[in-house]
């Protein structure tokens, strides 16, 4: 089959299409036929070897494929460890979902990661309240298109979008931001307060790092969240000292997908399930951010790298 491998780390350069053999699946796995492979920024770093989890060359990157099973059931996947960039892949039953009718290859995709990402942020981390003000960083992004249309859904008293783009700002209004501001701005404290009307801000979700962090962290309100999920940027925040957040009550808090999975009550599926349904009623849609042939996948890193796409980016093995 046809595949894209990983033989050395660093950047997009180290993406190549190569010949492999198809996986044979185990105990409890399934063997996908691919028909589209989700690109998200965490491949980025698993090709250069700088993800949460480690990797192991030779890889196959890409995390999530929307397909059918050998016996004809379309499904969408998160993989164990890589494998998406290819023509068929293994993915464990225990996170191999079915689609409903009436939800495309794009939206399956941009709910199995980012949707859910987002899903939990808000209701996980921040605990979302109604009438509450939410900061959505890159909110032209995967996550960050999805969070917005939630948040609004979920009653959000304010919605305030960050993007580096007219372009992508008016994307975030037209999916329901009340406000959108540029990501650039030196001093992110005054912009995110100037944004909310002058008043410290509830929400932030945050996958920038660096300096935004910081200064969104100063533009909490008493009782205020921070979710960090990212970092885009490649910098480090700075360190927060425990002392410094009684000044405003100041919640600060990471989340990683797969940790989901070891919540009880299935809160991932349930979650999914959700974002489905709400996609189903016209509430939610999936923002489509470019569909790549397997050969270009390299061009589709280089295009997240650059910062300058907006939505869900997918790979076509067909091509």
């Amino acid at each position: 089959m046809r595949a894209v491998q990983v033989t050395e780390f660093g950047g997009p350069e180290v993406l190549n299409l190569v010949d492999l053999p198809e996986p044979v699946p185990g105990p409890g796995q399934l063997l996908i036929d691919v028909d589209r492979v989700g690109v998200n920024y965490a491949d980025t770093h698993q090709a250069e070897n700088s993800y949460l989890a480690p990797s192991q060359l030779p890889l196959v990157p890409g995390g999530e494929v929307v397909g059918h099973t050998t016996g004809g059931k379309r499904v969408v996947a998160l993989l164990n460890g890589g494998g998406g960039y290819a023509e068929r892949a293994v993915a464990e039953e225990a996170t191999t979902f079915g689609v409903p009718e009436g939800i495309d290859d794009l939206t399956a995709l941009s709910f199995i990661v980012q949707g859910t990402t987002a899903w939990l942020l808000l209701r996980k981390n921040a605990h979302l309240e109604p009438g509450e003000s939410v900061v959505v960083h890159a909110a032209a992004g995967g996550v960050g298109s999805i969070a917005v249309q939630l948040a609004k859904a979920w009653g959000a008293g304010r919605v305030i979008a960050t993007a580096s783009s007219e372009e992508k700002r008016a994307l975030a209004l037209e999916l329901g931001a009340d406000v959108a501001i540029d990501s650039r701005d030196e001093n992110m404290t005054d912009a995110l307060r100037e944004a909310n009307g002058g008043k410290r801000v509830d929400i932030v979700l945050d996958m920038t790092g660096g300096t935004v962090t910081d200064q969104s962290v100063a533009a909490l309100a008493p009782f205020g969240r921070l979710a960090f999920y990212g970092m885009a940027s490649r910098q480090q925040p700075k360190p927060i000292e425990a002392r410094n957040l009684l000044g405003h009550s100041t919640t600060v808090s990471g989340m990683w997908l797969p940790h989901a999975f070891k919540l009880p009550g299935n809160v991932f599926g349930r979650a999914l399930d959700d974002l489905f349904s709400l996609a189903l009623a016209g509430q939610v849609r999936a923002v489509a951010g470019g569909e790549y042939a397997l050969s270009d996948a390299r061009a589709a890193h280089e295009a997240l790298r650059s910062r300058g796409t907006s939505g869900k980016l997918v790979l076509n093995p067909a091509k």
